[in-house]
């Protein structure tokens, strides 16, 4: 069975809310989200999935210093969401943060 690999992205994240970064609508692998920095100072950034209505946090309060970057998932890591999954992320400060998530749709089951 061939990989469907895809990519959803989000630019300028928000503070004090959680932004959503990729809804499952199947089983989904996430095998790469990356986090850049826009602003000329440090930041930090969450990300979690809330399944059922429960959040289970990834990171929390990550630093990310000026013009760099965070790869959260990464060294052949994977993040397996099941359908009605979401990815979410917030920065601590809003506009500061761009992210790139890439995975596979539809993994067998």
């Amino acid at each position: 069975m061939a990989q469907d690999f895809e990519s959803a992205f989000a630019t300028k994240i928000m503070s004090g809310s959680f932004t959503s970064l990729l809804t499952s609508n199947s089983d989904d692998a996430v095998i790469g989200i990356r986090f850049s920095n826009l602003h000329s100072g440090s930041v930090t950034v969450d990300a979690k999935i809330t399944r059922s209505a429960k959040d289970f946090h990834l990171i929390k309060e990550a630093p990310i210093p000026a013009g760099g970057s965070l790869e959260l998932i990464d060294g052949g890591s994977k993040v397996v969401m099941m359908s009605g999954d979401v990815l979410k992320a917030q920065a601590s400060l809003t506009g500061s943060v761009d992210a790139i998530v890439s995975y596979i749709d539809t993994i067998s089951e």
